[in-house]
């Protein structure tokens, strides 16, 4: 209910009508907040990410790494191997235990495309425990 002031006359009478201004500049700020929102709540591509916890892993006894330097040459532990006989390398350094798990170091230069082709090459051998060794980040 709203009142009109009117100097001349003497009695205040009573105006039916609603103020809607306030609830215009409402509706706009909520305008503008939904507009704001929701790109940013929408995602490009639909991913169930996994939850990972960055407690460290214990490190085994006498450890398997299989190193990609940046010149695209591997390594297992420290002794240089051929490509072509990986499978054969590593069966040798497993002793034929397929359940033993590879610690895989890459340079930081080597293209995705090469790290991932190692991968299925450990893959075909029958090597599907691949833990990826990195350097730990520093903490702010």
């Amino acid at each position: 209910m709203s009142v009109r002031l009117d100097h001349g006359d003497e009695q205040l009478s009573e105006v039916h009508e609603i103020n809607v201004t306030p609830f215009i500049d409402v509706i706009l700020v909520l305008l503008i907040i939904f507009m704001i929102a929701a790109p940013l709540a929408t995602v490009d591509i639909s991913v169930d990410l996994p939850a990972a916890s960055a407690e460290r892993t214990p490190r085994p006894d006498k450890p398997l790494f299989l190193t990609l330097k940046s010149d695209l040459s591997v390594s297992l532990d420290n002794d240089p191997i051929n490509r072509a006989a990986l499978a054969s390398a590593l069966d040798r350094a497993t002793a034929g235990d397929k359940q033993q798990r590879v610690f895989l170091r890459a340079d930081k230069t080597v293209p995705y495309g090469e790290l991932m082709s190692l991968m299925n090459e450990l893959r075909s051998a029958g090597y599907l425990h691949v833990a990826l060794v990195g350097l730990e980040a520093e903490k702010l």
